[in-house]
């Protein structure tokens, strides 16, 4: 059995709107499990229920064997991050993270001896005496993630917890606590909206949609194989092929049927782009087109292509300084066979599932 596992869980709010349709996931020891998704999707309705801030309408949740839905939210030993750091401001840092422990009554020695431990994990531990009010967001941050930490929980639950933070250190930030939570080693389960966040720090990723999990994988699983149109749009770029004469010659010439396919798509970084009338590899289509836009963003260019397939972005790897393409210049976006992807009319993906 799982570490925590979540089963059938439904969420009803008032007579309509179902914030979870029977959602199932687990979670093992030590795994860094983020939910993923845009605003609505209701990973942060099935992180609140972990918490037991809401009640599930129907559906059980266990965690290491015990039911959770039976225990109170102050006794399911859970450690919560929250989006506005929700530290005091009256307290200093050391009694902000000491916070936790008294209500469990943890003797003294004790409490500096793990405090200091929880500082010194998070960068913090020659700040002890300071006032958050003094400290940066990211510090203040940090002080949340040593106090839901100094209290040994069984799990970990970080609610969007860098939203508030400029790019840099939201960057910076994430690094540290994908580090800090491999060295403590608790199961952590990790909401965000943003992609690149995901991809860059979980084990695993739950990508959820409308109530319902569209897949869960590995960050390679989910951008490099996805299951349905809306993880292929979601978690990263794609070009949607237009249907037509243009599309059939080249899934044609691919050897690629469009039985069933209500959609074909491809990934920018799959295609390539070479002079119009130049010789492409022999396991390609080629697509001639007129560049419509070039936009250099120094390890990577992205080139708008408008061809009779469609209006394609082709994103060029390391393109140097030197690198450009004029608008109304003639080029070729060549297709490899490997790289479209089919979907079906309910967005499911059809054939290469790996």
């Amino acid at each position: 059995m799982s570490y925590l596992t979540v089963s059938n869980a439904t969420k009803q709010f008032g007579q309509s709107f179902m914030a979870l349709n029977g959602v199932s996931v687990a979670v093992e020891r030590g795994e860094f499990f983020t939910l993923l998704g845009p605003s609505g999707c209701g990973k942060t309705t099935l992180l609140r229920s972990i918490a037991g801030f809401n009640d599930l309408t129907s559906g059980e949740i266990t965690l290491n064997g015990a039911n959770l839905r039976v225990v109170p939210p102050h006794q399911r030993d859970i450690g919560m991050v929250f989006q506005d750091y929700a530290v005091f401001p009256h307290l200093s840092v050391f009694d902000n993270v000491a916070f936790g422990l008294k209500p469990r009554k943890v003797p003294a020695a004790e409490i500096k001896t793990r405090v200091t431990q929880a500082l010194d994990a998070v960068r913090l531990g020659a700040l002890a005496d300071r006032l958050p009010a003094a400290m940066s967001g990211g510090q203040q941050q940090r002080i949340g993630l040593a106090r839901a930490m100094v209290i040994n929980p069984q799990l970990l639950l970080m609610d969007e917890p860098l939203s508030n933070l400029d790019a840099k250190l939201r960057i910076e930030l994430r690094e540290e606590i994908r580090d800090i939570q491999k060295q403590v080693d608790i199961a952590t389960i990790y909401v965000t909206h943003d992609q690149e966040e995901a991809l860059a720090i979980s084990d695993r990723i739950c990508v959820m949609n409308a109530g319902r999990i569209e897949q869960v994988g590995t960050p390679q699983d989910i951008y490099g194989n996805p299951q349905t149109r809306f993880v292929a749009e979601f978690v990263g770029t794609l070009n949607l092929f237009n249907p037509g004469a243009a599309l059939d010659a080249m899934l044609g010439h691919l050897g690629l049927s469009a039985a069933g396919a209500a959609a074909w798509a491809v990934r920018p970084e799959h295609l390539g782009l070479i002079a119009s009338g130049a010789t492409a590899p022999a396991d390609a289509a080629v697509l001639d087109g007129i560049v419509t836009k070039f936009t250099y963003l120094g390890r990577e260019a992205h080139v708008g292509v408008e061809t009779p397939a469609g209006n394609l972005v082709v994103q060029l790897a390391n393109p140097g300084m030197a690198a450009s393409r004029a608008a109304g210049e003639k080029v070729s976006v060549v297709v490899p066979q490997s790289a479209p992807m089919a979907f079906d009319a309910e967005g499911q993906r059809l054939g290469r599932k790996g």
